[in-house]
């Protein structure tokens, strides 16, 4: 059923939304409204919008909500204000560039979330509540005791209480890998990984002169066998994993796997790193592998991935005090600290339950735009509906560089499987991010080319193009 509904006095606008009661902020109705509007043609370019008072009364709402849905629905580019003469549909603007990325791995804006109003509202408690020279000046590594108490209850899902004094506070999961390459490695110690793999852990490791080796994995993950030979083998300074919607297969390692891979690290006294930045996006995952081996697992979670990349806080649990402080000297080593503003508004937002907010809002744009690849991408998408990303598996015409070169031709950019080799070997197979493109319908129009792309053969390119 259409938002808008026609109504008979030509004296009052020709259009009206439909407000409902449980249907989230009216003034979000409102702007979604005209861009639906916009969208199937009922409202043309040029067209006047009604005055803000008339609307307001006729919609029994204060001119404010009109206020902000107005300004929002400007935001979006679909009104355009002409003084005195009123507000207008806006001609659309012309794309300076046509690309659509589908290659950056980022949460998708929140659906039912007001999430301007709930930054403008989270600031303005932090900065009633707290010093603000505090929040504009140097402190140590690590986070305030507030900013890890914050740290132990996001974790709580995953771990139930935690002691929060063996957290440290990060600025983003990169910096603490690095941090704790530098910290329990030496100058060129093995860090055994899967032969796919996120490409951060590869470059850190690459720049401070350790090596990574790759470690067979199946459609469950890292072999255990595989690993503890490996283990025997190279005598490693540290073993990486990302069990959770794997970056970039979006595998999620089953229990059993993780309870073996917890037993192996024990018996060879290697130390895993835990990189969890999915576990809150995924559906019924089972325990961090940091459960099961506590001694030998360093456990990290960030916000970025989840909430927002603005944020760039990150908690590590590292449980060993040694560990901890070599961690902390390392880490100030080339970034001193989170920034104050950054991580007080972290707190702020865990504890008063607006990252919880935040966090379902990503759950369920993330699942939309899931049921939208499925469809549009039908017997090629592989996906279980949960996450932020895709792993493409290519028919046999294509290989994987080639196919993002010949969609970089089409506009649109997607990550080769190269992108995360760690091994000599290759899957056939793109990543495909479907939070990067904020609006839907773009989304979806990506994904529409790329989909038409791949039914085509290679040999339909110029030889310039593949």
């Amino acid at each position: 059923m259409s938002q808008l509904r026609t109504i008979q006095d030509e004296s009052l606008p020709h259009w009206m939304p439909r407000l409902a009661r449980q249907g989230g902020p009216r003034f979000l109705q409102i702007a979604d409204a005209l861009q639906a509007a916009v969208t199937d043609g009922s409202l043309k370019p040029g067209d006047r919008l009604p005055p803000q008072r008339q609307l307001a009364a006729r919609l029994d709402v204060d001119l404010t909500t009109i206020t902000r849905a107005y300004d929002e629905a400007r935001r979006r580019n679909l009104l355009e204000g002409r003084g005195a003469r009123g507000t207008y549909v806006a001609a659309p603007k012309v794309e300076l560039t046509a690309v659509l990325d589908l290659s950056m791995n980022t949460p998708p804006p929140p659906d039912g979330v007001d999430f301007d109003d709930m930054l403008k509202q989270g600031l303005s408690q932090v900065l009633m509540r707290a010093d603000n020279e505090l929040l504009m000046t140097y402190h140590l590594g690590g986070g305030s005791d507030a900013d890890r108490q914050a740290g132990a209850k996001w974790l709580a899902p995953m771990f139930g209480h935690l002691d929060s004094g063996q957290l440290v506070v990060c600025p983003g999961a990169q910096a603490a890998l690095a941090a704790l390459i530098l910290a329990l490695t030496e100058p060129g110690d093995v860090i055994l990984a899967e032969p796919t793999t996120y490409p951060g852990v590869r470059a850190a490791a690459t720049q401070f002169g350790r090596r990574i080796v790759a470690v067979e994995a199946d459609r469950h993950g890292m072999l255990p066998a595989m690993l503890e030979e490996a283990c025997r083998l190279h005598k490693p300074g540290l073993v990486y994993l990302n069990p959770t919607l794997q970056n970039p297969t979006a595998i999620t390692m089953p229990e059993r796997r993780r309870k073996q891979l917890a037993g192996i690290a024990k018996r060879c006294n290697v130390r895993i790193v835990e990189d969890d930045p999915y576990w809150l996006l995924a559906d019924a995952p089972p325990p961090p592998i940091a459960s099961f081996a506590p001694e030998q697992v360093v456990y990290i979670s960030t916000l970025s991935k989840c909430l927002t990349p603005g944020l760039r806080v990150a908690f590590v649990l590292l449980r060993d005090p040694q560990e901890r402080e070599r961690f902390l000297v390392a880490l100030r080593s080339f970034a001193l600290m989170a920034a104050p503003l950054s991580a007080a508004l972290a707190t702020q937002w865990i504890h008063d339950g607006s990252a919880d907010g935040l966090l379902a809002g990503v759950r369920k744009e993330a699942r939309l735009r899931h049921r939208m690849a499925r469809d549009i991408l039908a017997g090629r998408y592989s996906g279980r509906g949960d996450g932020l990303h895709v792993w493409l598996e290519l028919p046999g015409y294509w290989n994987s560089a080639q196919l993002a070169r010949a969609a970089d031709s089409e506009g649109i950019a997607v990550t080769p499987a190269e992108a995360f080799a760690t091994g000599n070997g290759s899957l056939n197979a793109v990543r495909i991010s479907l939070g990067s493109i904020k609006d839907r319908g773009r989304l979806q129009a990506g994904l529409q080319r790329l989909s038409h792309l791949l039914a085509r053969r290679p040999e339909s390119f110029s030889a310039a193009v593949v």
